[in-house]
Order: C-alpha cells, then structure tokens, then sequence
C-alpha cells in the first residue's frame, strides 16, 4: 500500500509540477485483476481500486494498518463506475452495477470484489476512512441517490449532484460520499471553488473519453496550481485546497470527504474574481 504525507500549504507554493504529482496524484490505481490502494495522511483516508476479471478479488490485510483485518478499525464506501459487478460482504452478497453505491460497516471481516463478465469489467472505486461504531451495510442505486441540479450551460457546468454517503442519506461516522455527472457541452466541475478547513477530499474521475483531458485545480485560493489528469486517476485534496477542475470533455467525478464533520454545505466559497 503506498502511503502519502501531509503537505503544508507554504512548502506547496514552491512545488513543481513532478512534485505535485507525485504527493497528490493518484494514478494506476485501476488495474485489470487487482486491488491497488492508497494510505493519505489526509484524515486517515484510503483511496484506491479494485477491478477483478474472471478471478474475485479478496480485500486483504495490509501491514501498516495493524489490524486484525482491514475493517477491524474502519467503514469503507464503494462506487462500481464499470460493468456490472457483486460485492460480498461477510458472505452476503451485494450487486453493485454502474454508479451505485455500497457502504460496508467498522467490523465486516471478509470483503470480495467480482464482476459479472470479465469482457466488460466491474470498476470499484474505494474510499476508507477510520470508524468509530458501526454502522449497517447499505446499497443505495444510482436512482436512489438524492439528487441535485447545478450549474447552467451558459457557465459550462450544468450538473447533476448524486448524494449517497451522507447525513440525510447512508449513515456512516464520518464518509461522505457522492458523484457528480456533468451534461454534454458543460465541463467545469465545483466553480465557483471553495475550500472546507475541516475536511479533506478526494476526486475520482471517470466517463472522460479517449484522448481527452482534464484539468484539476488546487491550492490556496491565492495561490492555485494544476495538473493534467486521464480517465481513472484519483487525486488528493487537502483541507487548505480548492478542487475544481476542467476537461476537453463532459466527464464524471466521484468526491468523498472525511474529517470533522458530514455537513455537506459546511464550505468556504471563493469568489471567482479573487481567484489568483
């Protein structure tokens, strides 16, 4: 399991553009037949894949948790951006096709990953954050997620706002967790952008075609950089940082939070004119 450090808001203004990449960026993390994941110093979190073919994938023990098992201390919240696959949870299992969510309670000792055809692969994308009680395995459906329209077409960033992991929605102690698809012709993601000192975040994007692009913003509001990210990269966003991004093309994004709170609105917008 790779691990990342925290990186404070001052050293960041120096780094260049391998080095934000390389303590931010999370690529490869979708690989054909494996489980990759990512400890962040962020909250704790773990970010990562799993992307089984004909063989189910067993979600394993890792060192520098020193736990009995993966959930022993932790909740964990799984989107399938893929075909359509299963999740077993504790031998009872779960069927997890595109865009819907399952949330798997501290305490779960046996977690597995399938697909249903290996020809057109479940994706699962995997956030984990510390717990401290359980709460109950729940799968919520793309048509269940609560859902909020955003944005307009003349700014480029008509969306629609899926919320499955969240205080009105499943409960968990301290994920939150979503996706947000945006309409052919609209691009902009979170604009105008914000920041939230009490919680991390991570994006995960996904759905954006061939040879195109996107753009992911970070930063004080006064001091933003970027990188250029593909399809199936996840990046890190510390609480001092704004997330927004841009692409060559309509996409979709999945965020997911952890840290002192679950209050969705609790965010520290920044003017789009006060953007440096």
């Amino acid at each position: 399991m790779k691990v990342i450090h925290s990186v404070h808001p001052e050293d960041f203004k120096a780094y260049q553009t391998a080095q934000i990449r390389e303590r931010f960026l999370l690529d490869g993390i979708v690989e054909p037949g494996k489980i990759n994941l990512v400890y962040t110093h962020y909250d704790r979190m773990i970010v990562g894949g799993a992307t089984p073919l004909d063989t189910p994938l067993d979600l394993g023990n890792y060192p520098n948790l020193r736990a009995d098992y993966f959930l022993e201390r932790r909740e964990i919240g799984i989107i399938n951006v893929g075909g359509n696959g299963t999740v077993t949870a504790d031998g009872e299992t779960f069927n997890v096709n595109k865009m819907d969510c399952l949330y798997i309670g501290k305490g779960t000792k046996e977690v597995k990953f399938a697909s249903v055809s290996a020809a057109s692969p479940a994706v699962f994308f995997i956030l984990s954050a510390p717990a401290h009680m359980t709460y109950p395995t729940v799968l919520m459906t793309n048509e269940e997620a609560t859902k909020v329209n955003a944005g307009a077409a003349e700014t480029a960033n008509k969306r629609t706002i899926n919320k499955y992991i969240f205080l009105d929605g499943i409960r968990s102690c301290q994920l939150v967790m979503g996706l947000t698809i945006l309409e052919p012709g609209s691009v902009w993601n979170t604009m105008p952008a914000h920041v939230h000192d009490r919680r991390m975040e991570a994006y995960f994007y996904f759905d954006l075609p061939e040879n195109n692009k996107l753009v992911h913003y970070m930063g004080e509001g006064q001091e933003t950089r970027h990188i250029m990210m593909n399809n199936h990269e996840a990046v890190v966003s510390p609480p001092w940082s704004i997330h927004s991004g841009s692409a060559t093309s309509a996409y979709k994004f999945i965020w997911g939070m952890a840290g002192e709170n679950q209050d969705y609105t609790d965010m520290d917008p920044i003017a789009i004119p006060d953007l440096r």
